[in-house]
Order: C-alpha cells, then structure tokens, then sequence
C-alpha cells in the first residue's frame, strides 16, 4: 500500500488509500461508510469571512436583550449573560456554568480559534502554536449548543406568549445570524488546510519529508487490513497516522501534539461508569420538579413532562413534540443505545459491526439536543420576575436532567467505535 496516501476511518481502523476529490465532494469509509474527509473550495477565504461574520453577530448577540416581557406598563429585559448571571444568583450554579460553557464560552472559543488558525495563513504567515489552537477548537466544538439555544428561546417565547406580551429584541435575530455564520464557518474550514500550508512549520522543516505521514517511516505491515493491526495510531484530531515505539499502546501524535492510542484506554468500563450515573440521575430528573412557578394564585411545580403537555393542551403541539423528544425520549434512547453498544462489544458480536456504528453516529448527532429544556428554564427564570405578580425558579431536576445531558456526552466520547469492528477483525483474521 502506497504510503503517501495512506487514511485510516476514525469509526472502524480500516485503512485506505485517499483520492483525489472534486470541489464539494466527500470521501467515505468503504466498510462502515463514514465520511473520511471531504473537499473544500474556497481555501482560507470563505471559512474566515463566516468567522469574522460569526463573531459580530455573536458579539452584539451578547450586548443586546434576547426577549422582553411586558406586564402592566413593565418590561422585563434579559441578555443571555444576564440569564446566566441570574441563575447563579439564584444558588443554581451548576446550572448557571453549564448554560455558560455551552452558549456563550465555547462558541467564542470556536470562533476565535478559528480567526487564530486562519488569518495568519490568510496572510501568507504561520501562526503561533497552531497545535496549541487547533486541540481548543476540537476540544470546543463538541460543546457549542447556539442551535439549540435557538429552539430553546422559541419554545420559551410560546410558553411566554400566554403570560404577556413578548418583545424580540435584537439578541434574538443576532443570534440567530451568528448561530448559521457558525454551521457555515463549521462546513468550510478545512481542518487540513492548518497543515498542507506551506506556510505551517511542519510543512517546512522537513518532517514530512513531503508524504504527509512523517511517522510512517518504518511502519511494518502496511498490507495489514487495519491501522491498529499494521501498528498504527490515528490520531482524531488531525488524522495523523503515527507508528507507536514496540510494546506501546499511547503516543502523542507527531503533527498536532495530541495523544493517540490504538483503542481507547479503558473504553468500556468508562463508559459504563458514566452510564451509570446517568441512569441514576435520570430518575430524579423526571420526577422532581424541574421549575417553580409562584404568582397571586399558588404556586406550581413542573416537571418536564408537564411542560410538555402544557405545550400540548394550549395547541403548540409540534413544539411539545420537539420537547418531548429532546427532553425525554432522547435522553432515554441515548442510554439505552449507549448500553447496546456497550454489551455488543464485551461480547465480540461481529455481525453488527456496521448496524452499530451507525447508531453511535446518530447518538454523536443528537447529543446536544437534550439541552433543549434546560434553555428553555433559563429564559423563563431570567425574564418571570415581576415579584408582585409572578415568578419563574430552577428546580433541583434541572440540575439533574442538566448532569444526565453531560453524562452521557461523555459517555460516547469514551466509548471507542473500533472496538465494535475488533470481532470482524479476529474472524476474518
């Protein structure tokens, strides 16, 4: 096998030759059918002007008010630092960070490391640390939740609506501007582009030694089926294929600096751990209440399922569809899924390899949905607050419906897809 077009498949280990692309075209795994690596036009141009579009909006979305509400001649404002602030105030700092990381932390570390990354090589320069940069980004991204923000302020904006009159301000639309400059910036950069400049110090000081897999210099075995069996490591952040010294099973990989295994260390007992957890806060986090609402009439506890039949019954029902999927049945079904995947690969079940990796594509996707409602708390409880008349607090199930979101993102981040096709492997060896 040609050396300097070798490409291993995050997903399975297989190992293949890359091609060629035409301009917009994607490469798929020709075992389990994952996207390898696609082609982007555009170079550093297009993904830079999304970047700088991406951090204007989201800039005068964090200045200006995301909803207004009005009540008898009061008006109620909030930004989403002001939200943030006020559950933190309210003693629900876990929750308070939580919304922090995912909304406002993470997006601008996305946008800002990718403003790093490019504009030096926009300019023909190299940037400072561009390993240091590039691990943020990819440590950031899986966290940034702008699109569900969004659909969070849309199912608060309903539920207001039927307490007073709801002014959109500015945040609103800004966010949204930055949330799609964002999904444009994150389908046009090119995480390769970092390092195919001639610009990049790797691409100039010779460790290449101009094949693109400077550690595959005596590699052995490149006939072997998969990168793990011919002794190879992928790293998942850059796609580095790394040769580990004899008897190793971790390195640091030779280009972005970081840590490369042949599997996951101890994939399946993390994940259960994390499982675990996840299964026990799931149970608090349905049946307590998830928000107190206090006005001249009572006061009322709900829980999540409540919200969605409020939803229902007032006739918004496809958003207490969204609701319920998102905030019930995807936080079940990702466990149930997740302890699916667990148990095929402790038992070395080699035909449902692909069947498998499908469903852990799909949970990696629906993840950050599960967000949904503990957004939707946050609005309500920044902007319910005219003390004479109603109040909207964080209940204790939001804690833990917020803790079971993070869990199991978590948990498939630990689990190694690899596993699942190391089966195949040993029978057909």
């Amino acid at each position: 096998m040609d050396r300097s077009s070798l490409i291993a498949c995050h997903d399975c280990d297989l190992l293949q030759r890359e091609t060629v692309l035409a301009p917009g075209g994607i490469a798929c795994c020709r075992r389990c059918r994952a996207e390898l690596y696609r082609s982007y036009p555009g170079g550093t141009a297009r993904p830079l002007a999304f970047a700088i579009a991406a951090a204007i909006f989201f800039a005068i979305a964090n200045l200006f008010p995301i909803l207004g509400l009005k009540v008898n001649g009061n008006i109620v404002q909030t930004t989403l630092s002001g939200a943030v602030w006020l559950l933190y105030r309210d003693g629900m700092w876990p929750l308070s960070g939580l919304v922090f990381i995912t909304t406002i932390l993470t997006p601008l570390t996305e946008i800002l490391a990718v403003l790093y990354l490019l504009i030096p090589l926009y300019l023909r320069r190299t940037p400072p640390w561009p390993r240091l940069a590039f691990r943020v980004l990819l440590l950031a991204r899986p966290w940034s939740m702008t699109e569900v923000l969004i659909l969070g302020v849309l199912v608060a904006l309903v539920k207001l609506a039927h307490l007073a009159s709801v002014v959109p301000g500015v945040g609103l639309w800004t966010f949204g501007a930055a949330m799609m400059s964002l999904a444009a910036m994150a389908a046009a950069f090119d995480p390769r582009i970092v390092w195919a400049s001639r610009h990049h110090p790797l691409a100039r000081n010779g460790d290449n030694g101009g094949d693109g897999v400077p550690a595959l210099r005596g590699a052995s075995r490149l006939s072997a089926p998969t990168a793990a069996r011919a002794g190879i490591c992928v790293c998942h952040g850059c796609g580095q294929l790394s040769v580990l010294p004899p008897h190793a099973h971790a390195g640091d990989c030779p280009r972005c600096g970081a840590r490369v295994h042949l599997r996951k260390p101890d994939s399946i007992p993390r994940t259960w751990a994390l499982l675990s957890a996840a299964m026990i806060l799931y149970v608090p986090a349905n049946l307590l209440p998830v928000m107190n609402t206090r006005s001249l009439f009572g006061s009322q506890n709900d829980t999540i399922m409540s919200g969605v039949v409020y939803l229902w019954v007032s006739g918004s029902w496809p958003l207490a569809i969204v609701v319920f999927i998102a905030s019930v049945a995807v936080p079940m079904l990702k466990i149930l899924a997740l302890m699916f995947l667990v148990v095929t690969a402790q038992m070395h079940n080699a035909g449902m390899s692909l069947r498998c990796t499908r469903i852990y594509r799909m949970l990696e996707f629906v993840g950050p949905w599960s967000m949904l409602d503990i957004y939707v708390i946050t609005i309500l409880v920044a902007l319910v607050q005219f003390s004479s008349l109603a109040t909207i607090k964080a209940g204790p199930a939001a804690i833990a419906f917020g803790a079971v979101v993070v869990l199991t993102m978590l948990a498939a981040r630990a689990f190694d897809p690899r596993l699942l096709w190391d089966a195949e492997e040993k029978r057909h060896a």
